[in-house]
């Protein structure tokens, strides 16, 4: 996938873009709460962190592995968070999105819906995918609803996963949305942001 190509994803509400240097400072100031990073394989407490984070998103650029996306709150212009697709297998047409998260102003403000459809249709639509994969902490209700809420599938769980940032070792729950199931997915789910 050659990423120099994926435009810029937008509707009325949120616009993902990639990640630009002039973002540093405004993340600075959302990306140090705590909470966002409570469920969170790695997490962005102090500055150090967060140009380890800024070194992981511009590696996933050069090696085509990771593509990041900025999430802009379209009513305020403000920077709200991240959300990335990763996990590519081109020759399976499958992708993961995930590494969402939100600054506190935007949690439950159905910003992040409007990007799940935006990244699901394009994935589905210009890429071709025929599985889109989405992961989490099986401790994180909210993010459990929320998968549900944009009709993903429940897969299942990985037992003692993966190595938190904590050193707690995650049960990570996997769901997935597949090619046959988009279009329903899309007209019932999505209906009221097409346009």
């Amino acid at each position: 996938m050659d990423f120099e190509q994926i435009p810029v994803l937008e509707d009325a509400r949120v616009l993902l873009r990639p990640f630009q240097a002039g973002d540093i400072a405004e993340l600075a100031t959302i990306a140090l709460d705590e909470e966002i990073w409570r469920y969170m394989v790695t997490r962005i407490s102090n500055q150090q962190e967060l140009e380890a984070w800024v070194q992981t998103v511009t590696n996933g650029y050069a090696q085509g592995t990771r593509y990041t996306f900025m999430i802009v709150d379209k009513a305020t212009g403000k920077l709200a968070g991240s959300t990335s697709y990763g996990n590519i297998s081109l020759p399976d047409k499958r992708l993961e999105i995930g590494w969402t998260w939100l600054s506190r102003e935007f949690r439950g403000s159905g910003l992040n819906r409007h990007c799940k459809f935006l990244l699901l249709r394009y994935a589905f639509r210009e890429l071709q995918m025929e599985r889109v994969e989405l992961k989490g902490d099986a401790l994180n209700t909210r993010s459990r609803r929320a998968m549900q809420k944009i009709g993903a599938t429940e897969e299942g769980i990985l037992r003692s996963h993966t190595l938190m940032h904590d050193g707690r070792r995650r049960d990570t729950v996997y769901y997935s949305i597949l090619r046959p199931e988009w279009e329903h997915t899309r007209r019932t789910i999505f209906g009221d942001l097409e346009g």
